[in-house]
This record gives C-alpha cells, structure tokens and sequence, in this order.
C-alpha cells in the first residue's frame, strides 16, 4: 500500500465542545461537598477526588491559611476507576455497581494513619462519581486538576498512592512519601536507594514558597 503525503494537520483532533465538556466537569468538582476522610457513610461508584490538609504539621503548615476560608488547594488528586477498566468496564453500570472510590479513599487515610507525624482529622476530601458512559471521563477530569493545581504529592513528592509492590520487588526504593512519613509495613521491605529526607524537604519547602494565594 502506497503511502499519502504527510500532513500533520490531517492528525490533530480539535473540538471546543470537548474542552468545555472537561471545564464543566471541572466546576462540578470544585462545587461539590468537602467530606472528612474518609467519608462517613460508604457509598457506590467510581470517580475523580482530591485531598485537602489543613493542619500544622511541618513542612505543610502553609495549606492550613491556604484552605482556611475555601477548599482550593489540594494536597493530592487522584481517581478510582470502575473493576475491569482496562477489559470491560464491568463495575461501571447501574445494574453492577462497585465501590473503588470509598475504599481508594479509605485506603489513602490508612495510609496517613500509619504514620506518626500526621493527623487523620487534618485532612478532608472531595470527589465527583461518573457513572455509565461519564466513566470515560475519569482518566480526562484526573488530568485536568493535576495540570490546574500541581497538587504537591503528584508533583513534588511521590509515592503517596503506591501500594504495596509484592514480594519479589522489594529491592525498589522507598518513595520520597515514605521517606518523609514512614509507617506503612510494606514500604519499609523496600531495600533499593532513597533520595534522603531533608532533600524531599527542600523541594517541599521550595513548591511552598512558590505559592502565591
């Protein structure tokens, strides 16, 4: 088969009414309810949600004037999609409805539990269900509020949402999260070399400086 001329212009998908299909879901998201963490009642579905902190602890104290009147700074952003996602969608429908978004909530405050250095009842959260065809979205929305908010555990400090690798991969390093807030079991299996505490500390301090209310 002969190959056409290239032309990069015939390549590039523009549609306004997505763009602002994403900025609607967006303005959903900032309006919705502010929940502790995690949520009192455990509910069904999956979605998008993002963490708030608003206590004193170093070196984050600054979130706590930054969150004080309004929930817009979020600690971290991160989604929960439907069982199967990547085969079927199967848990994504009315009639097969799971909760991946609970217990991905439940799971990231058992992992600040753990930790001797940070409060549970600092934290709250906020989160958006997409159901049936809207949970295509998911992935999209997750984007979106990372590329608007730069939330510090997805961009300065990683690991935060890691899970335990398993054995046989326990020669990995410790996430810059896990050095700084150390008490999940699993991570202190991982042998592999770290980036040492008061680095993860000055990229913090620097992320937090450069935030102008």
């Amino acid at each position: 088969m002969k190959g056409q001329p290239f032309d990069r212009k015939k390549h590039v998908y523009v549609n306004d009414a997505f763009v602002e299909l994403v900025k609607d879901a967006v303005r959903f998201f900032n309006g919705t309810p502010v929940h502790c963490l995690p949520p009192p009642v455990k509910f069904t579905g999956t979605g998008v949600y993002a963490l708030y902190y608003m206590g004193d602890s170093f070196p984050y104290s600054k979130y706590n004037v930054l969150n004080r009147l309004s929930y817009n700074y979020p600690i971290y952003v991160g989604k929960a999609v439907p069982e199967g996602w990547r085969q079927s969608r199967v848990s994504d429908d009315i009639n097969n409805q799971s909760n991946e978004l609970y217990v991905r909530l439940k799971q990231h405050a058992a992992s600040i539990v753990a930790t001797k250095d940070l409060d549970i009842k600092d934290f709250a959260c906020r989160f958006v269900i997409f159901e049936k065809a809207g949970s295509d979205m998911i992935g999209t929305i997750e984007a979106s509020l990372i590329k608007l908010n730069t939330p510090l555990w997805n961009s300065v400090v990683d690991g935060f949402g890691n899970h335990d690798p398993g054995k046989g991969r326990y020669r990995q390093a410790k996430s810059d999260w896990d050095v700084l807030h150390p008490g999940r079991k699993w991570a202190k299996k991982c042998k592999g070399i770290c980036a040492s505490r008061e680095a993860v500390i000055e990229r913090i301090q620097k992320y937090m400086d450069a935030i102008k209310p």
